[in-house]
């Protein structure tokens, strides 16, 4: 549902409320400047200012369309901001879009409704009241109130972030088992999203700084060199953060190899362990064979089968013996090579 707020900041610098844009074009000519907010407008809604603001058509399908990557254009009567807000919770980033409009005697920000259905701008009215002093100076101050409550959310969004990351470094060290690796996927995913996002806009940050935006005055400049500070840093925490991906997908894949390494050692001795007991009972299991056939008779004879067999068990024991220490032997000969 679309929702419209419209102010006339005067000469004093207070925020005083109106009902409707018609309210708003007539406050202008008592001096100050206007300010229309419009959350998730329709089309109709925006294209009503084009002939009052001298809007281009473009300037209103960029506003319609999602998914756009921050960006900056002049045109004769304004200047057109795209920037991004950032709302990151339970493994999951929103990117919300607000889009704005900066003239010599007003500014229009456009806004969606954001995560958990919370305006973007939902309390910026109380923050410009308090920065009321530099707000009166015009509507570059007012914009700049507005990107600097932003690029501010964006800390809380990367702040919780890391905290993810730090949670994922944690659960790989302690239950590697239990460990879903789709989760380091969607954290470089976000990641990449977050770096893509605030590299455009310090790229906007520094065109202004350069005195391209002609409808924000030199003096306004120091204000927007603060933010640019603010994005550069918050991007040098995701370079920080794009390494400890890195590596935790390379610790990850490294416990997992080592992990199954040391499962096949397990099989590895298990099957040796079998392998000596079967290797000591082949021959035995070939003279029980030819002692159990029914020709016994014709080897010790009827009447002596009493003394041949408790013999013939004898020997069997003999030769399992000696066949345990033999293969001990060789195999201490054999582990012996190996480490040499």
């Amino acid at each position: 549902m679309s929702e419209s707020r419209f102010y006339h900041i005067t000469k004093e610098g207070k925020l005083v409320g109106l009902a409707t844009l018609a309210e708003a074009m007539a406050e202008t000519k008592k001096g100050g400047f206007i300010w229309l907010d419009y959350t998730k407008p329709t089309k109709e809604e925006l294209s009503l200012l084009i002939e009052p603001f001298g809007l281009h058509p473009l300037s209103i399908e960029d506003c319609l369309d999602e998914n756009l990557i921050p960006k900056i254009d002049d045109y004769p009567r304004y200047t057109f901001l795209l920037f991004n807000a950032f709302h990151y919770a339970g493994e999951v980033l929103s990117i919300d879009e607000a889009d704005m409009f900066l003239g010599s005697d007003f500014l229009i920000t456009v806004n969606v409704v954001g995560a958990e259905n919370q305006q973007l701008l939902k309390s910026i009215e109380r923050i410009v009241e308090i920065n009321h002093k530099n707000v009166l100076q015009g509507p570059a101050f007012l914009l700049h109130v507005i990107l600097d409550y932003i690029v501010d959310q964006k800390y809380v969004a990367i702040e919780a972030y890391e905290n993810d990351l730090d949670k994922a470094e944690e659960t790989i060290i302690s239950d590697l088992s239990g460990f879903n690796p789709a989760t380091l996927l969607n954290l470089r995913r976000n990641l990449f999203a977050l770096r893509r996002s605030l590299f455009h806009e310090r790229e906007i940050l520094a065109k202004i700084y350069r005195k391209d935006c002609p409808f924000i005055p030199e003096k306004a400049l120091f204000f927007y060199r603060d933010i640019y500070d603010h994005l550069t840093k918050f991007f040098e925490l995701t370079e920080t953060s794009r390494d400890t991906v890195t590596s935790l997908m390379e610790m990850y894949l490294s416990m997992l190899n080592n992990r199954m390494a040391e499962t096949a050692n397990k099989t590895n001795r298990t099957v040796r362990r079998l392998t000596f007991i079967t290797t000591i009972f082949m021959p035995l299991t070939l003279l029980a064979g030819i002692g159990g056939m029914s020709e016994w008779s014709m080897m010790t004879g009827p009447q002596n089968w009493k003394i041949a067999y408790p013999l013939f068990l004898i020997a069997m024991v003999i030769i399992g013996i000696i066949n345990y220490y033999l293969l001990k032997r060789l195999e201490k000969k054999g582990g012996g090579q190996d480490q040499t």
